[in-house]
């Protein structure tokens, strides 16, 4: 079902929370290694027995140490819907990304052109897949709603420099006005604290993505439940 990783975020709302993602990162471009020899298949097992609805799985391998071995591996571990994190470009990594067991997948729109994420975004969800439409600006926001994209990430940090900045909660609060009427907003990256939860959901956000500060806390699982934060479901 493409609604599938959606509808837990939704329904983790419904209980009062904003909807926590895990983001299964094995290298950060600015932090480095971030398993320290931890298994990030046990570790992705770990959150959700900690609570966690979805996941996210980084695949790209050259700068973020991933691979579609580590999605396939986790897909087979749990069993809550999982996002697919890559530069996706082409419909043969969507085709891949279905076979691997992924719910949704991460499409970008400040490294892929208008074009080709419109071509990209109707065969994602022909092979029921739900994209994610990752936006940093506000001219990108608009486009994503000419998509008709029910799933909206803002990354608050700067993919171009793979989020090498200190960008925070203040980008989504920036942009989540000039959201379309009834997409569900994920507040991506920078997320580091309760207080930047509670940031990105006053703007809006039905769901934070949290990699690095996750993976840095001397206590993942305490640190996990300390950002699910509450979440009054609007009317």
């Amino acid at each position: 079902m493409s609604a599938h990783f959606s509808g837990a975020i939704i329904s983790e709302n419904a209980r009062g929370f904003v909807a926590v993602i895990p983001d299964i990162k094995c290298v950060s471009p600015k932090e480095g290694d971030l398993l320290r020899g931890r298994d990030p298949v046990e570790m992705a097992k770990y959150l959700v027995r900690s609570g966690a609805p979805v996941l996210s799985v980084v695949t790209e391998k050259e700068r973020f140490g991933g691979s579609v071995e580590l999605l396939r591996a986790i897909a087979q571990a749990v069993n809550v819907p999982i996002l697919r994190k890559d530069f996706i470009t082409n419909e043969a990594q969507l085709l891949e990304t279905a076979k691997l067991g992924a719910a949704a997948v991460l499409l970008i729109c400040a490294t892929t052109d208008n074009n080709t994420l419109k071509k990209l975004y109707k065969k994602a969800m022909a092979l029921g897949l739900e994209p994610l439409v990752e936006v940093h600006t506000a001219e990108e926001m608009v486009f994503a709603g000419t998509l008709g994209a029910g799933l909206v990430g803002i990354n608050n940090r700067d993919i171009i420099t793979l989020e090498r900045d200190d960008g925070g909660a203040d980008r989504t609060i920036a942009l989540a006005s000039g959201a379309p009427a009834g997409v569900l907003l994920v507040s991506e990256s920078g997320i580091l604290s309760a207080a930047d939860a509670k940031l990105a959901v006053s703007a809006g956000a039905n769901a934070v993505l949290i990699g690095t500060a996750l993976w840095i806390a001397d206590d993942m699982r305490a640190m996990y439940q300390s950002l699910r934060v509450e979440r009054r479901v609007f009317s």
